[in-house]
């Protein structure tokens, strides 16, 4: 019995392994195109973030606005114009692919380069998870290990790839981790969206996969995915991952072993850069594996072979899967990680309790997740790319529902984390709606050219409309957050300098603590009361900034028990004898702030889910007299007193 698979955009082609092959591209050619393309990615993203650092326009003004709008409708007339050209078809394959990785490079690169061309911060500056990412920077911009962010001696528990490769990039440029954080993060950008492109062209025409990889591009942006951007890789090659899968566990012959390879490997990286999506990008091989053995039972297939095949197949994916977690996971399961409590999962935004309605939206992208809407319902039955798409979006509802009932207990799943992945699935579904409207038009009205010329107007307004809304509308916050920051190394000559501001003393905290304690960052253990001092340069913490990305192993709340102990010290020697006694490294170097009350405070943050902010800062007061002792060295900066504890052993 032959089945047939709808091609992506209408008309059917017959199931792979019979007159067709598992995928579009070999694997040496898939592979070709995933280096050369991330090879060409990273040195055009560099260069074009180097013409943009060049234009020194003060912010203030529209004229990056102005200017990012021009580049992008450019690039977009230039792209959308190709894919109509009849005569483009002909062009060399070199021509062809170094002119799409071009284009999605460009698109991806500049639209965050140039609104961020005045400032060298990334989206969000060095504030909020910015705090947590450029600490994770310098922290593996000093060491090729893979330590923990912030406590000195334990196993990572917040999967360091990312920020590993993040270091080598760092090292390679001779630039500290935070000064690295920016261009580290575009360039990351602007090889998700080539990578994209070469997934997709294992599973559908070349035209198609760059339409989708653009349309993934524009729609990442929409929903400011780039600014957690160690997680918009593995968001943005889903769906052409999953799509393979579903191909793969379908095929009833013999799967050529490199498909299985390619499907782990994806789900290694994501296990080793974000912990959450390997466990939706799990779910969703499983689900469609399920799916496919329903299916085949109801063919009539026998169960057991099915279940076999189906089963080897999913080991060989779930073996390279583990090979790569264990990288960043094993030694913190070693260590015994795995049992410890931990509220990484304690956060529920406003986002995070609506279900994510993209298509309501009245402008370009609303309406083209609308049209994706609507296709995937249409065309699910008959073509395989609506089919796995659907069931990508109907997951993340499915999270959505599970997230919310896991408040019950007491916890989520951080489902607000998946609206850029239905942002995404939306998207591209609208696309491949839009790619089919305009292939059956001419066979309605007979006349192929109008139908082109209207179609590639259309699409360019369209796309310039999005574009202009996130440069007008999503980035715009993150990118004036980014503007208004503090330097560490000099300050922004573009903002009045504030010294009720902490940022404004994190130079002369740092050369304080390195005279005072004559060592290295990475021999000091700091218990900082700014809570960005340990972006900035990699002293090691006592106490992590929030709960929420500490380390299990940490032992976070008897950390803050031990901070509020030393408080109650009856004297120098008493606390100097706590320290010594102290179960964990005791800091070395104490960064308080003055109080008005004349005590020496230290914040101490406690976990208040399911508040919006789910955060409670307390004040410990250390008297000034407890750090009198000759073995404490002090010195005063700005609102902050900076305490060093001479007698401290060297960190090993």
């Amino acid at each position: 019995m032959t089945s047939t698979l709808a091609r992506p955009g209408g008309d059917t082609a017959t199931e792979p392994g019979k007159h067709q092959p598992l995928t579009r591209l070999g694997p040496g050619r898939t592979l070709a195109e995933l280096v050369l393309g991330i090879v060409a990615a990273v040195v055009l993203s560099l260069v074009l973030q180097f013409g943009a650092n060049r234009l020194r326009i003060d912010p203030g003004t529209y004229v990056p606005d102005a200017l990012v709008n021009l580049a992008v409708a450019a690039i977009l007339v230039l792209l959308f114009g190709a894919l109509v050209y009849p005569r483009a078809a002909r062009w060399p394959l070199w021509v062809r692919l170094g002119g799409s990785w071009a284009a999605l490079t460009a698109l991806s690169t500049l639209l965050l380069a140039i609104p961020l061309q005045g400032t060298r911060f990334f989206l969000g500056g060095s504030s909020v998870d910015n705090t947590f990412r450029l600490q994770y920077m310098e922290r593996l911009t000093t060491s090729a290990g893979l330590p923990d962010v912030n406590y000195h001696g334990l196993a990572a528990y917040y999967p360091g790839g990312w920020f590993w490769l993040g270091g080598r990039f760092a090292n390679l440029l001779g630039l500290e981790g935070w000064a690295a954080y920016k261009p580290y993060s575009i360039t990351w950008a602007a090889v998700s969206g080539v990578v994209a492109f070469v997934l997709w062209s294992l599973v559908v025409r070349r035209r198609m996969a760059l339409l989708a990889s653009v349309a993934t591009v524009l729609a990442g942006f929409v929903a400011v995915a780039p600014e957690e951007p160690y997680a918009w890789p593995t968001t943005a090659w889903l769906a052409p991952i999953m799509l393979l899968a579903w191909r793969v566990l379908r095929f009833r012959g013999r799967v050529p072993a490199w498909t299985l390879v390619l499907i782990g490997v994806y789900l290694g990286f994501s296990a080793v850069t974000y912990t959450l999506h390997v466990a939706f990008g799990v779910a969703a091989v499983v689900l469609l594996a399920l799916i496919t053995l329903v299916l085949a039972i109801r063919a009539g297939e026998p169960a057991g072979p099915v279940l076999r095949r189906l089963l080897l197949r999913l080991v060989v994916i779930g073996a390279v899967t583990a090979a790569l977690a264990l990288i960043t996971w094993g030694p913190f399961i070693l260590a015994g990680g795995l049992g410890k409590p931990n509220v990484a999962a304690h956060f529920l935004p406003e986002i995070s309790a609506y279900f994510p309605m993209p298509f309501t939206s009245v402008n370009a992208f609303g309406v083209l997740c609308l049209a994706g809407l609507v296709w995937l319902l249409l065309r699910a039955r008959r073509d395989p790319v609506a089919f796995v798409l659907l069931v990508l979006a109907a997951l993340v509802y499915a999270w959505f529902a599970l997230s919310n009932l896991a408040l019950l207990v007491r916890t989520t799943l951080l489902s607000f984390r998946f609206i850029v992945t239905v942002d995404v699935v939306l998207a591209v579904a609208g696309v491949f709606a839009l790619a089919e409207l305009v292939r059956a038009l001419p066979k309605l009205t007979g006349r192929a050219r109008p139908v082109r010329t209207v179609a590639f107007v259309l699409a360019v307004l369209g796309a310039v409309s999005v574009s202009q809304t996130i440069v007008s509308s999503s980035l715009k916050d993150v990118v004036d957050t980014a503007e208004s920051d503090y330097y560490p190394d000099g300050w922004n000559a573009n903002f009045e300098h504030d010294p009720k501001q902490d940022g404004y003393w994190t130079p002369q905290l740092v050369s304080t603590i390195a005279q005072l304690t004559g060592r290295p960052p990475t021999g000091n253990i700091v218990l900082s009361a700014h809570d960005r001092l340990l972006s900035f340069e990699p002293y090691w913490g006592f106490q992590q900034t929030t709960p929420h990305y500490a380390n299990p192993l940490g032992a976070y709340a008897q950390r803050n028990d031990e901070i509020r102990s030393w408080a109650t010290a009856r004297g120098s020697a008493d606390l100097l004898a706590r320290l010594r006694a102290n179960p964990h490294e005791a800091p070395n170097v104490f960064v308080l702030r003055r109080g008005n009350d004349g005590k020496l405070l230290a914040p101490i943050t406690s976990d208040t889910f399911p508040r919006a902010v789910p955060l409670r800062v307390d004040e410990v007061g250390f008297a000034p007299e407890l750090f009198a002792s000759p073995e404490f060295q002090r010195r005063d900066v700005g609102p902050f007193t900076v305490i060093v504890n001479t007698s401290a052993s060297p960190i090993s």
